[in-house]
């Protein structure tokens, strides 16, 4: 295990919640991978490897098992055993596998064409649920998912080199342009999407920045450069500051809200590094 001797007391606090959803990984006894949000399977996953665990630590190795039992022939992900599955459970899933270093697996290879098999036509990738009725908005894909699937992607050999996913992330750019809520979940850049929120769990200006900047074709657009420079407004003394979190990570001692965090601020050097910084 590589997390940091600060970090030991959020280590032990996110394996405190690993039977609250009924059963074992975070997870619930029919294997609800997103049920308990901030505590999920897949967040909770997430997290640790935030704080430095090794994926090839038993614990993380579980869970990746947990999380491919999900995957289907198709190469989508089925989170829930009943109900549809939407491609945001699928980029979800897939992301959090590469993030454990799986990402030349057989199975999540077919998963990469089944989500190229599936981009929306305006680039993005899109649920057919409809929590907020239709209107000409919902028309569009749905900003987050999108991101999310481009994150997946920039672990693989598709990154800079697949064309279906520039369009994608001309899409993300566009809608730095459009600012309304659009896609059917309603994805909005405003107030909120301003406040820097870390660790990355929602759609907002950090996470947006970050991805993006692992695509060439984002990191001269006016667009992203506009994004970046609003990011480096918001540091104090060079360091990422939390502005916005979820209150059950309030007390974690690497994401406190209103203070500078070290492990948000290595990721924001990880932008500068794509950018030739």
């Amino acid at each position: 295990m590589a997390i940091q001797k600060q970090y030991l007391s959020d280590y032990e606090a996110i394996l405190s919640h690993r039977y609250d959803n009924g059963a074992d990984y975070w997870t619930t006894p029919d294997k609800r991978l997103i049920k308990g949000s901030p505590f999920s399977t897949l967040d909770s996953v997430l997290y640790l490897l935030e704080l430095g665990m090794e994926p090839n630590e038993p614990l993380l190795k579980e869970c990746a098992d947990l999380i491919f039992s999900a995957w289907r022939e198709d190469g989508s992900f089925k989170l829930y055993p009943q109900g549809s599955i939407y491609p945001c459970q699928t980029a979800h899933a897939a992301d959090v596998l590469c993030h454990m270093g799986y990402v030349y697996d057989v199975r999540l290879q077919k998963t990469f064409q089944h989500l190229l098999d599936i981009q929306y036509a305006d680039g993005g990738w899109r649920c057919n649920k409809f929590s907020f009725g239709r209107g000409p908005e919902t028309e569009y894909s749905n900003p987050f998912p999108t991101l999310t699937v481009l994150s997946a992607f920039r672990f693989s050999e598709y990154l800079n080199k697949e064309p279906a996913l520039n369009r994608a992330v001309e899409f993300l750019l566009e809608h730095w342009t459009i600012r309304k809520p659009i896609g059917p979940c309603h994805y909005g850049i405003g107030t909120l999407f301003m406040q820097v929120e870390y660790p990355f769990r929602n759609y907002n200006l950090f996470i947006y920045v970050y991805i993006l900047s692992f695509y060439n074709r984002a990191k001269e657009d006016n667009r992203f450069l506009e994004a970046l420079k609003m990011l480096e407004s918001k540091m104090v003394d060079g360091q990422i500051v939390v502005e916005r979190n979820v209150p059950k990570l309030a007390k974690f001692s690497f994401c406190k809200k209103g203070e500078p965090s070290a492990l948000a601020t290595i990721r924001f050097h990880e932008i500068l590094k794509n950018l030739g910084r």
